[in-house]
């Protein structure tokens, strides 16, 4: 290892003293916050280019709908067993707590565990799909709106089924 390569690493490790001894991870991290600033510009050039502004302002239906969706969608991808190939190469399973809910945890390190910690949170995956929902209601409302109805109507779905349970239970 070069001497300036050497002096470049501690004085990374200086900045992010107090973080632990992993400087990998936030690295990983900020990598993460780079892809999403990146998809974030990509859909501001997409928008001028195709000569469409962006909303003044977003209509509190189309909120409403884009929120249970984004609820609904995260949650699925985060916990859901049928979501398990797409967080598999990041994570291992801990434990099937049912047929539809697995428990895993973020595996490796640097970037793949990064990612896995992602894929692993439900709050944090809402980001990202309130923000692809998002771009689709200013590219493409119709489709958009068409999907999020789907994740919409399931989150219904399912809270009639709690409550249907619940109330069967009870009696």
């Amino acid at each position: 290892m070069s001497e300036q390569t050497q002096q470049d690493n501690q004085a990374i490790q200086e900045v992010f003293e107090g973080y632990g001894e992993d400087p990998q991870a936030l690295s990983s991290y900020a990598t993460l916050i780079g892809v999403f600033n990146l998809i974030l510009a990509t859909f501001l050039f997409l928008t001028k280019r195709m000569g469409r502004g962006l909303p003044e302002r977003i209509e509190v239906k189309d909120i409403a709908l884009l929120g249970v969706a984004t609820h609904k969608l995260s949650n699925t991808l985060a916990n859901d067993a049928v979501a398990m190939p797409l967080r598999a190469p990041f994570t291992e399973m801990q434990e099937k707590q049912s047929p539809k809910m697995v428990d895993e945890q973020p595996r490796g390190r640097g970037l793949r565990k990064s990612v896995g910690e992602l894929l692993t949170c439900k709050f944090c995956l809402g980001m990202w799909m309130a923000s692809f929902f998002t771009y689709g209601l200013v590219l493409a409302p119709r489709v958009t709106r068409l999907i999020a109805s789907i994740f919409a109507v399931v989150t219904l779905s399912d809270h009639l089924h709690q409550t249907y349970k619940a109330l069967t239970n009870r009696a």
